[in-house]
């Protein structure tokens, strides 16, 4: 079945339509979807209505889910959709200053999700519960674009480099006390070969990050520089898309190759998303990344 689909940005996504995400199932639309989602690395579906059971059936069919709680504890532990909210349980917001919400501002810098864990993520399934009335924009851009485009100067560092991820490095650009929380600093730090090859596609993207502290080989500041200049490069403003939210869409991009971020709201007024993210498998290029 071909789907209708318009361009979400010039260079990479798409925006599809008259496809209820309640009714997808491994052979009905999914694989039409895996393909696209291959292809072009974030998909946009407006005005779904999406509950955290369809939301959690459609994040299976990409892959295991990420539980970041059993991860830390080492067994299982029952899996729950995460928000990304300032909302309290009262019905109120955090404060602007709240650690909570300074660590949603940490998700404003250039960064992929789960670089951190032991195993990456492959996608986010996001999906917009309320909305704030201005701003608290997601930012997209594509690394796989900003690699084709990169100067040869700027990419040759990055061709066989491992890249180190931490945590806590991205959340110490926002915050100190923010970074010294034991969720910030749980995790080792994690290395990750800088290119990932799509096996579906053939087509190379950069696996960089906000969380990204190091390049091996290279000093703390040399590496933390082309880091920088790499993120800068992939998110060129003619390279981003900002997607405006409404209530229902669900907007799905391709860890392996984009770069994400939010955008500041009135931080007095609720907003909530609610977030899925699938572990990788190898079947997802995972070795192309992999040190051992």
């Amino acid at each position: 079945m071909a789907l209708k689909t318009t361009e979400l940005h010039p260079k990479f996504g798409k925006i599809i339509h008259d496809v209820d995400l309640s009714e997808v199932s491994k052979t009905h639309l999914y694989p039409e979807i895996r393909a696209l989602f291959d292809a072009h690395s974030a998909l946009l579906f407006p005005a779904q209505s999406m509950d955290d059971a369809a939301h959690t059936r459609l994040a299976k069919l990409f892959g295991p889910l990420e539980n970041r709680d059993a991860m830390a504890a080492g067994r299982d532990v029952e899996f729950n959709v995460s928000p990304v909210s300032n909302e309290t349980a009262d019905g109120g917001v955090t404060d602007a200053e709240d650690l909570h919400t300074l660590n949603l501002q940490s998700n404003m810098l250039w960064h992929t999700d789960s670089t951190f864990l032991p195993t990456p993520a492959l996608v986010n399934i996001l999906t917009a519960k309320v909305v704030p009335s201005t701003g608290g924009q997601t930012e997209l851009a594509s690394t796989r674009v900003g690699w084709a485009e990169m100067p040869e100067d700027l990419k040759a560092p990055f061709r066989d480099a491992i890249l180190w991820h931490r945590l806590s490095h991205s959340r110490a650009k926002v915050s100190a006390e923010l970074a010294a929380l034991n969720t910030m600093t749980k995790w080792p730090d994690r290395p990750w070969r800088a290119i990932w090859r799509n096996p579906v596609t053939d087509e190379e993207a950069l696996f960089i990050a906000s969380h990204a502290f190091a390049i091996e080989g290279l000093g703390l500041k040399e590496g933390e520089a082309l880091i920088d200049q790499a993120v800068a490069f992939c998110t060129r403003p003619e390279n981003v898309y900002s997607h405006n939210w409404q209530v229902g869409d669900v907007l799905i991009w391709d860890e392996r190759a984009t770069l994400h971020r939010g955008q500041p709201w009135p931080y007095q007024e609720p907003r909530t998303l609610m977030s899925i993210c699938c572990s990788v498998t190898p079947a997802d290029g995972l070795a192309s990344v992999k040190l051992f």
